[in-house]
């Protein structure tokens, strides 16, 4: 019996080790600042730190002193919050608000596809995410059968115009000559104000990489956005934004999904659902906790994050393996799936009908957000003069489509350069260079029957159309 403990206990020595190391590091990072915030929410299991919107927040209100209290910026948003959700009981179908995108990808020289200069294919993969989740479309990872779990009926597209009226693919690719972000100065003072288009017109979403070094400022983080703006209506004289650093940045190593697109991607954030966390504070929403302990509720759900239909919580999740319940008192389990928790990916499938009527409230009503429903730039008929007769000539036969699927250029002899042909759901099914007139006809016949958009490209100008397949 000795022989056979003395033989285990290297191997308990070793765990204890083990188990006594995570736990000073975890001791190590609690005492992190980020914004010059102490960082309270650090994963116990991998040290990551899922998102840093709130200390963002706390530290553009100690720069702007315009910028709206949490109580100020509440007081102004309710009564918009309270008509949205009464015109969604009415409505009779759906009305959605197309988005557009424009993608800085911000590189140090690396070959495309490597490291943090992702590919196109990678991009377009988060963007397909996004609409899964923001549509919760049926037999995708961004469906629920929750009885409150909301269509949101925000769709996002990929700009087809950049700001000089030019056809772009929506990517936009930076070489700033920097591996790793690690300082929020360098950040906030040169990647975003450097490389940001129109935040008026363009929901801008930047990619890079942060500093994987727990000493650095903003190592280890996934994301974070930047909360909306109050307008100086309702007798608030208050906006408070800082249009140069609108939008959300997002490690590369959260960004698209391997279910598409393998890569290099943290563990347990591989789906596409840090981009729709982040997304959810830029459009208004805030943890589900509420960013404090307290498991009051009340009318106005002024103790947690305003959203009365998500239960109450006094803390975040990692993980969904258990059904956790931090708020005892109050009905209901925490919302381990909800995106505004920090949950693993493939947790994440919900927003709540309350989570939707601030999300349209905000995007009807705040500075900046209000702009991006009504912007063009996802059309290509907002390019400029020198695409227009590329715009005006090519088009696409017979449509639907059932063997082939043939491009026209309306009697012009100059070829296009290339084309790409996705599914409804975003995902790349082909993409192929044209070289000769025997490449504008396009085998169709082993794609599956639905709806396809195909994107044909020539020097500087680009139109997406789209084919049904019988």
């Amino acid at each position: 019996m000795k022989k056979i403990i003395s033989a285990k206990l290297p191997i308990l020595l070793l765990l204890i080790i083990i188990v006594f190391n995570s736990n000073a590091q975890t001791k190590a990072q609690k005492g992190r600042k980020i914004f010059g915030k102490t960082i309270e929410r650090i994963n116990p299991v991998n040290g990551l730190i899922r998102c840093v919107s709130t200390e963002y927040e706390e530290y553009l209100k100690g720069k702007i002193s315009k910028r709206a209290t949490t109580n100020e910026f509440e007081t102004w948003i309710a009564p918009k919050v309270e008509l949205m959700k009464q015109r969604l009981q009415t409505a009779n179908t759906p009305n959605v608000v197309i988005i557009p995108v424009v993608v800085h990808v911000i590189h140090n020289g690396d070959a495309l596809g490597v490291n943090e200069n992702i590919s196109e294919d990678r991009i377009l993969s988060q963007i397909t995410v996004l609409n899964q989740d923001f549509r919760k479309l049926i037999n995708t990872p961004g469906y629920n059968s929750n009885a409150i779990g909301a269509d949101v009926e925000i769709e996002f597209c990929m700009a087809q115009v950049d700001p000089e009226g030019n056809a772009t693919s929506g990517i936009h690719r930076v070489n700033l000559g920097v591996a790793s972000w690690s300082t929020e100065a360098s950040v906030e003072g040169i990647l975003k104000p450097q490389t940001i288009w129109d935040p008026e017109q363009y929901f801008n979403i930047w990619v890079c990489q942060f500093s994987s070094s727990q000493s650095a400022e903003l190592g280890g983080v996934l994301g974070y956005a930047q909360f909306p703006s109050n307008s100086g209506l309702g007798g608030l004289n208050i906006d408070g934004g800082d249009a140069n650093t609108d939008g959300v940045i997002i490690d590369y190593r959260c960004f698209g999904s391997s279910d598409y697109v393998t890569g290099t991607y943290f563990s347990g954030y591989d789906k596409g659902r840090t981009a729709t966390h982040e997304i959810g504070h830029c459009f208004g929403l805030r943890h589900i906790w509420g960013d404090n302990s307290s498991c009051t509720i009340n009318t106005t759900d002024s103790y947690k994050d305003y959203c009365p239909d998500t239960p109450a919580a006094s803390t975040e999740n990692y993980d969904c393996l258990s059904v956790y319940n931090s708020c005892t008192t109050a009905t209901g389990n925490d919302m381990t799936e909800n995106y505004m928790d920090y949950t693993n990916d493939t947790c994440m499938n919900t927003f709540t009908l309350d989570q939707k009527a601030r999300i349209l409230a905000v995007l009807e009503n705040s500075p900046r957000r209000a702009t991006l429903v009504t912007s063009t730039v996802c059309s290509s008929t907002s390019l400029g003069n020198s695409t227009n007769s590329f715009q005006n000539e090519v088009s696409i036969y017979p449509n639907p489509a059932n063997d082939v699927l043939n491009i026209s250029l309306g009697g012009s002899s100059n070829l296009p350069k290339a084309y790409s042909i996705y599914n409804n759901l975003g995902q790349l099914i082909t993409q192929e260079t044209i070289s000769s007139t025997a490449d504008l006809s396009i085998n169709t016949s082993d794609f599956s029957s639905g709806i396809y958009f195909i994107r044909i490209e020539k020097e500087n100008a680009v139109k997406t159309l789209k084919f049904l397949k019988k």
